[in-house]
């Protein structure tokens, strides 16, 4: 057989193989195609330290809605020639429409029953609050119950919301190296509930931030402690959890370092994480809040000048007169020289506040845990407590400051925390 003759015999043996190949029948190929692609995965036999975890503590990470109120103006007059800058000839007025409009959103997680923590900046400026859940359209109505400015912390009651609380861990005891599973709602509510993972980086990170106020209106500059880690973290995500691998929030995401640095260094993978241990305060004042009904409504801010004495004998009362100062009414409030509360003008000799060692110019800032924004909460503390009794009252002192008449004449001052027992005394006297 010569070369030409095995070429074409070889070809005819190949194209009848070809041909055989594509022989079958749909259903044959239908069956055969199925043994290929229906296929499954037995989940039992799929390992990993994250999938309880997450199944766990998912559904009580929360959105939070913050809503702001927007004031819009136009000018309205046609045939007015003020092009609707609010001058023109002819009868025209300028019409005002104040529109509530979602201004930001943020996660929390739910630390107590109804209780949710978050960061502050995810709350500020709110003039009405809303929680959304993982997996329903409905917003239920939150109210702030404590915060904390310097320290970017806040806690909110949400009363319809019937989510399991997750535990909290000891942010004292962190690795470096061990995981780190965060969850939250990045970028807005329609990625709910998204989990990343990376590991803890360092800890006692010292992060200094811009100036800002305490919860009293004192205005400082704060370094805060935080946890460093390479878990995802987005706008969106600020107030959620990060849980270690026993499920405990150990922390809340809080920023991270994006983009990149004046020397042209690019930044990634730098988280950070506020430790569950300096929220723990806060968690602990909104709980004992929740369980005595105290401070879930807003007390009247009624300023002005009040004599807490005990004049009508029937409730105990500090001995001192003073006058509430606030960003209204006070320059160095409203720049935040000093913290909102009642400053003391006088003080009994003979009476409870000059037994603790509380002095004139102090101002009361806390009294039993509630923010002095009026006489009225000062008033409201005392009345629950009879003779004997003990009160904490915190003030801040600042040396000379009765004579302080301009900005400059303010120094640095210091919170002190004071137990003043309660006993009758004559405010004559």
């Amino acid at each position: 057989m010569n070369k030409k003759l095995l070429a074409i015999v070889l070809a005819l043996i190949l194209a009848l193989g070809a041909v055989s190949a594509y022989a079958l029948t749909k259903d044959e190929a239908a069956q055969q195609a199925d043994k290929i692609v229906d296929t499954t995965t037995d989940k039992s036999l799929v390992t990993s330290p994250f999938i309880g975890i997450i199944a766990n503590v998912q559904n009580s990470v929360v959105g939070i809605n913050n809503y702001q109120n927007y004031t819009y103006s136009s000018f309205n007059n046609p045939g007015s020639f003020g092009f609707g800058f609010g001058f023109g000839y002819g009868s025209g007025s300028r019409s005002r429409e104040t529109v509530e409009q979602l201004a930001a959103t943020g996660s929390g997680v739910v630390v107590y029953e109804g209780v949710v923590l978050t960061n502050y900046h995810v709350v500020e400026d709110a003039t009405r609050l809303t929680v959304s859940v993982l997996d329903d359209t409905t917003e239920y109505e939150a109210t702030l119950l404590s915060y904390d400015e310097s320290k970017d912390i806040a806690v909110l009651y949400v009363p319809a919301l019937k989510l399991p609380a997750v535990p909290l861990g000891d942010s004292d005891q962190l690795q470096v190296g061990e995981w780190a599973l965060c969850i939250g709602n990045p970028l807005s509510e329609e990625l709910r509930g998204t989990v990343t993972a990376g590991i803890i980086s360092a800890l006692d990170r010292e992060i200094s931030s811009t100036t800002t106020t305490d919860k009293y209106g004192l205005r400082t500059k704060v370094v805060n402690t935080m946890i460093q880690t390479d878990a995802a973290i987005n706008n969106g995500n600020s107030g959620g959890g990060m849980f270690n691998v026993l499920g405990q929030l150990v922390g809340i995401p809080s920023m991270k370092y994006s983009g990149t640095t004046s020397a042209r260094a690019t930044i990634e993978g730098i988280g950070l994480a506020i430790p569950i241990n300096s929220a723990k305060p806060l968690i602990k004042e909104a709980i004992v809040k929740v369980l005595t009904g105290d401070g879930i409504t807003k007390a009247d801010d009624i300023s002005g000048t009040a004599t807490v004495s005990n004049e009508s004998g029937d409730k105990p009362m500090l001995g001192v007169t003073g006058s509430q100062i606030s960003a209204s009414n006070s320059y160095l409030v409203y720049a935040g020289l000093l913290p909102g509360g009642m400053q003391v003008d006088g003080v009994s000799e003979n009476g409870p506040a000059a037994a603790a060692g509380i002095k004139s110019g102090d101002v009361i800032v806390e009294v039993d845990g509630q923010i002095a924004t009026s006489v009225s909460v000062i008033r409201a503390a005392l009345d629950a407590h009879s003779y004997g009794d003990t009160i904490n009252v915190k003030v801040y002192r600042c040396e000379d400051l009765e004579n302080a008449r301009t900005a400059s004449d303010v120094g640095e001052g210091e919170y002190i925390d004071f137990e003043v027992t309660l006993f009758e005394f004559d405010a004559q006297a």
